[in-house]
């Protein structure tokens, strides 16, 4: 089994069981995309108040929503890229994708051979990939700067090819079902962010959060880095340009991703460190709210 490596691991780290558990989106039509995450997604709704709501797998929320006014989407700005939903084999995915294609909704079957993975956008324009694990099948890292591929019997890929659809769906029972929600095992992955630039953001993450420092692909323009070495949590790219500024308020998009600690002992370590550190945060009912060089928003969830 193939297992990514920490290019560097934090002097302080963060708690390695530190797990992405939600994004929050800001949305043009509350009912529309509503309609789009349940159908589409099988995501159930778990509560609803106002202008906001929340959604997932039955257990905590993985897509949080709340519709603003005049909400239109910006070019050239940070934000989210994608966000990551992690299905717990490969027939759930199978299913996901089959629910897709029963609904003629256009996706991009993806083999990343480290993971497999499907990608499409939300109603609104929002991209999400949908994935499993596959480590058994080979690798997908940056080494000396430069993403590679490999799979298992060391023959080289580029990572992005076309997803055998006839192999996946060869873990359904026949006939297909695409009906009925997500399995309880779902949960959010990772997460993927426009950035400003690659070193500052980087840097804050790593040497200042405490994130595993997963490689940093400069002529490819991404980079990762997450908690506990794996592959990564939060990718980041300058896909939208150098010094990309932030979204206007009324653009729809990010508004903030959501990280969860196994205990109430990790989140004060990390709040005894931004405090000696003297960076810039809110504490709120929430936990720690964080916004990160490119004005990407976190919530650092404060365990109940």
């Amino acid at each position: 089994m193939n297992t990514p490596q920490p290019i560097a691991i934090a002097p302080q780290r963060i708690h390695p069981d530190t797990k992405p558990a939600y994004v929050h989106l800001k949305v043009a039509s509350l009912e529309n995309q509503l309609a789009f995450y349940q159908q589409a997604l099988g995501l159930r709704l778990h509560w609803r108040e106002g202008h906001s709501a929340g959604l997932g797998a039955g257990g905590a929320d993985l897509v949080r929503l709340t519709q603003i006014p005049g909400a239109r989407r910006y070019r050239g700005v940070t934000g989210i890229y994608h966000f990551a939903i992690l299905f717990p084999n490969r027939r759930e995915l199978a299913r996901a994708i089959a629910r897709l294609f029963a609904m003629h909704w256009s996706n991009s079957p993806t083999d990343h051979i480290l993971t497999k993975t499907t990608y499409l956008d939300d109603i609104e324009g929002n991209t999400i990939e949908l994935y499993c694990e596959s480590p058994e099948d080979g690798i997908f890292a940056v080494r000396d700067g430069e993403f590679i591929a490999r799979r298992a019997d060391g023959s080289p890929s580029d990572g992005r090819e076309p997803l055998d659809l006839d192999a996946l769906f060869s873990h359904l029972d026949e006939p297909v079902s695409t009906d009925g929600p997500v399995p309880p095992e779902t949960r959010m992955g990772h997460f993927h962010l426009h950035v400003s630039d690659l070193e500052e953001t980087r840097r804050y993450y790593h040497e200042l959060l405490g994130f595993d420092d997963m490689g940093v692909g400069r002529r490819f323009r991404m980079g990762m880095i997450s908690a506990g070495g794996y592959h990564h949590h939060i990718g980041f790219n300058t896909w939208q340009g150098e010094g990309a500024p932030p979204p206007p308020p009324d653009a729809v998009g990010l508004e903030h991703v959501a990280f969860a600690f196994p205990n109430a002992a990790a989140w004060q370590d990390f709040l005894a460190r931004l405090e000696g550190l003297q960076l810039p945060f809110e504490q709120t009912d929430q936990g720690i709210l964080l916004q990160d060089p490119s004005q990407n928003t976190l919530l650092f969830q404060k365990p109940a």
